[in-house]
């Protein structure tokens, strides 16, 4: 089980690093999106709450939403757990669509 915490708390944590301190200098400049940079946390969740399973590795999509976001609030201005509620929000909002509506044929 602590493996599996590892597993999920380095990647965020290096990813939190290189988004906070180095991508913000390659921020997009034009457009009405002025001054974003990507949000590599944010994919990462999704990315892993999509290709998990559903019924045994629930903690997998919720635990890498909540380091994310844990993360994301630490080394952000934002009140703490801010972003830890809308990455949680979204990682069951994304199960509950997936468990509901995509049914995966098994061969």
């Amino acid at each position: 089980m602590l493996k599996k915490i590892l597993i999920l708390i380095l990647p965020f944590y290096f990813l939190v690093l290189l988004q906070t301190s180095f991508l913000v200098h390659f921020s997009i400049s034009s457009g009405w999106w002025v001054g974003w940079s990507p949000n590599f946390i944010l994919l990462a969740v999704i990315l892993i709450n999509f290709f998990t399973p559903d019924h045994s590795e629930l903690w997998w999509g919720v635990g890498s939403a909540f380091i994310g976001g844990f993360f994301l609030d630490i080394f952000s201005s934002s009140p703490i757990g801010f972003n830890v509620l809308i990455l949680v929000a979204l990682a069951f909002f994304i199960k509950i669509i997936l468990k509901r509506y995509v049914r995966i044929p098994a061969f």
